[in-house]
C-alpha cells in the first residue's frame, strides 16, 4: 500500500499506484458465463492517460468555475471499467468528479447537473438519450458529452464516442492540494433543495488510510463491486481503497442473483460490499436452502453451526469456520474475508447469521458528510462499533439516559455543501458535524443508535429520503395544503429499522376523505419509486403554522401533530 501521508490528492496517489503495481491487474469485467476484459494497472494508465490528453486537448483542465472553484465532470454509469478510467482521468487533469445514481430521472439529473455547473459528461448512449430528449437539459453549463457504446449508425445528439475521444501524447498531471474539492457528492436532494456534499482530497485520503488499516488490501485480493461505484461506499472500498494497495476490482454487467453467485467461487472474491437489503435478501436465500436439506443433513448443519457459535464466540477464525463448514464457504469461493455492510441500519440478527457461519460483516456506520464511515463494528455483531481512526465522536445534549444527537469532527468530514452557506452552517457547528442521528456510548466506547432527530429516512437500499423532495409529486392536490414528513420524526421512537413517509393533509372547509381524493393520491404515489413513496395519510384539521416568507415552520407543525396518537392518526392508502 502507498502512504498515502505523502500525497497532496487522489490523482497523485492513483498516478503512483498505476507504476507501483504496473504489471498486476486492477480490472476484470464479467457479461454472464463471459469475461468481457482484464486490464493490469498498466493497461488502465494508458487508456486513462489517452483520455485524459483528449479531456485536455478539449480545454478541460484550463478555467474554471464559479460552483467549485475547479472544474467539474460528471459521471452517470452502471459498474465499469470505464467508470474508474474516466474517473482517474478527470482527477489526472486536476478535475472535481461529480459521480451520479444512473437511476435517476432525467429531469432529476439535469437538476444536478445544472446545480453542480458540470462542463464535461461521460454516460452511455442509452441514459444519453433520455437525458438529450428531456426539456430539462436548458440552461445547463454542459458543453462534451461522452457516450459509451454507442451503436455505429447512432445519432449522438451531438455527444462524442468515448472509445474514440483519445489524445496523442502524454497528458500534463495537473496538481490539487488536500483542501481542494475531489468530489461532490449528492447525498440526496432530486426534486427539493440539491445537497451536494463536497469531498476533498484530504477527506479521501484519511478515510482511506483508516479503512485501510482495518480491512487491507493487496496484490492478488479481489473486491466484488455490486453497489454503484458512484455510492460513496464502492468509490471508497471498490475505487480508491484497492487500487492504491494494488488489489483487483472485478465488475459485473448483469447483478442477476445466478452470476453474482457464481462470480465469488469463479474471481476468489475476498470483499464485497452491500446495503442491508442485499444482505438481507442473501439471508434469506441461504436460509431457504438450508430449510430445504433433508432432515438429516440440516441437523448435522446445526450442529456444526452451534461448533462454530462456541468457538468463534469472542473473535472470528476463518481456518476453523472454513474448515467446519466448507460447503457454505466453498459457495462464497473460500476466500471470503469480510462483507461490508453499510449506507443504512442493519438488523443485529441478519449481521448474527452472518457471523454463526464464519463470515464476518463489517457493519459500518457513517455518512456521506462524514466522508462515508464514521464506526464499523469489531465484529460483536449487536454493536455499532467504536470511531474508526482519527475520528472524534460525542453526544450532543444528552438525556437521562445519555442518548442526544451523534457529532462528529475529523479530517474525512466535508467542506460543506455546495452553494448553501446556511445549509452548511446548520450541519457544521464549531467544526462538529451534527449527523442527525441520536445515540449513546456503552460502557466499552461502543457507540449505539436509537433513531433521527432529522426530518429523514434512510432505506435499506442506503438511499437518503428527505420529505421535503416528495412533495413535488403532490404539488396541486386538491386540498388546502399538504406537507410530507418522516413519521418517526413526529413520532420518535428509538429504532433505526421501519421508517416511513406520511402525507400530512389539511383539508378545504367542508371537504371530506373522499375515494376520489384517495385514488388521485394512490395515482400520483405510484409516480415515486418504490422506496419513495408514503405508505399514510394524516388528516389536520388546522392551519399549519407558517414563517413571515409563508414557508412551512416543519417543527413546530411536528409538534402538533405528535400530540395525535399514532396508530388512530395514520390512515394507511
Amino acid at each position: 500500500m502507498l502512504d498515502l501521508a505523502k500525497y497532496q490528492s487522489i490523482g497523485a496517489a492513483l498516478r503512483d499506484a498505476l507504476d507501483q503495481f504496473a504489471n498486476e491487474v486492477c480490472l476484470i469485467e464479467s457479461d454472464r458465463e463471459r469475461e468481457t476484459e482484464r486490464l493490469t494497472y498498466r493497461e488502465f494508465r494508458e487508456r486513462g492517460h489517452a483520455l485524459a490528453k483528449g479531456l485536455q486537448d478539449s480545454d478541460f483542465s484550463g478555467g474554471r468555475t464559479a460552483a467549485s472553484g475547479q472544474n467539474p465532470a460528471a459521471i452517470i454509469m452502471t459498474n465499469q471499467p470505464k467508470w474508474l478510467i474516466s474517473a482517474y482521468a478527470i482527477f489526472h487533469c486536476g478535475g472535481v468528479l461529480v459521480p451520479l445514481d444512473y437511476k435517476l430521472t432525467p429531469d432529476e439529473h439535469w437538476q444536478l447537473l445544472k446545480h453542480s455547473g458540470v462542463s464535461v459528461l461521460i454516460t452511455e448512449y442509452p441514459i444519453w438519450r433520455q437525458l438529450a430528449a428531456s426539456n430539462a437539459l436548458e440552461g445547463s453549463c454542459v458543453r462534451t458529452v461522452l457516450v459509451t457504446e454507442a451503436p455505429a449508425d447512432a445519432d449522438l445528439h451531438g455527444a462524442e464516442r468515448w472509445e474514440e475521444f483519445r489524445g496523442a501524447g502524454e497528458p500534463a498531471f495537473v496538481a490539487r492540494q488536500r483542501h481542494d474539492i475531489a468530489c461532490i457528492v449528492y447525498s440526496s436532494g432530486t426534486g427539493g433543495r440539491p445537497k451536494g456534499c463536497m469531498i476533498t482530497h484530504e477527506n479521501y485520503l484519511e478515510q482511506c488510510v483508516a479503512l485501510t488499516s482495518l480491512y487491507p488490501f493487496w496484490p492478488g485480493i479481489r473486491y466484488l463491486s455490486i453497489l454503484p461505484t458512484n455510492h460513496a461506499i464502492d468509490f471508497m472500498v471498490g475505487f480508491f481503497g484497492p487500487f492504491i494497495c494494488g488489489a483487483t476490482v472485478v465488475h459485473l454487467r448483469t447483478l442477476r442473483p445466478e452470476y453474482v453467485r457464481e462470480a465469488f467461487p469463479k474471481y476468489k472474491i475476498a470483499y464485497v460490499s452491500l446495503v442491508p437489503l442485499v444482505l438481507k435478501n442473501l439471508r434469506k436465500g441461504l436460509q431457504a436452502r438450508f430449510d430445504a436439506l433433508p432432515s438429516r443433513k440440516r441437523k448435522l448443519l446445526n450442529a456444526l453451526v452451534a461448533i462454530n457459535k462456541v468457538l468463534t464466540r469472542g473473535r472470528p477464525r476463518p481456518a476453523i469456520s472454513r474448515l467446519l463448514l466448507r460447503q457454505v464457504h466453498d459457495a462464497f469461493g473460500g476466500d471470503l474475508r469480510a462483507i461490508i455492510v453499510g449506507g443504512a441500519f442493519t438488523e443485529p440478527q441478519t449481521l448474527q447469521f452472518f457471523y454463526d457461519l464464519g463470515i464476518p460483516v463489517a457493519n459500518g456506520y457513517g455518512l456521506t458528510e462524514a466522508g462515508t464511515a464514521i464506526t464499523v463494528n469489531d465484529l460483536k455483531p449487536f454493536r455499532v462499533g467504536k470511531p474508526l481512526p482519527g475520528m472524534e465522536v460525542r453526544i450532543v445534549n444528552p438525556d437521562a439516559e445519555g442518548v442526544g444527537e451523534v457529532a462528529v469532527r475529523s479530517k474525512t468530514v466535508m467542506a460543506g455543501y455546495l452553494n448553501d452557506a446556511e445549509l452548511t452552517a446548520e450541519a457544521i457547528v464549531d467544526g462538529w458535524l451534527m449527523t442527525g442521528d441520536l445515540g449513546r456510548f456503552d460502557g466499552d466506547g461502543h457507540l449505539q443508535l436509537f433513531g433521527r432527530k432529522k426530518n429523514m429516512i434512510v432505506t435499506e437500499e442506503g438511499k437518503n429520503i428527505y420529505p421535503e423532495d416528495i412533495e413535488k409529486v403532490f404539488e396541486s392536490l386538491p386540498v388546502k395544503e399538504f406537507c410530507v414528513f418522516a413519521a418517526n420524526y413526529i413520532w420518535p421512537r428509538r429504532a433505526m429499522a421501519g421508517e416511513q413517509l406520511v402525507l400530512v393533509l389539511h383539508l378545504e372547509p367542508g371537504q371530506s376523505m373522499t375515494e376520489d381524493l384517495r385514488r388521485e393520491i394512490n395515482s400520483r404515489n405510484q409516480r415515486l419509486l418504490n422506496y419513495k413513496r408514503i405508505h399514510g395519510v394524516v388528516l389536520w384539521n388546522e392551519d399549519f403554522p407558517r414563517t413571515a416568507s409563508v414557508k412551512i415552520k416543519r417543527n413546530a407543525l411536528a409538534e402538533r401533530l405528535a400530540q395525535l396518537e399514532r396508530a388512530s392518526a395514520v390512515q394507511s392508502l
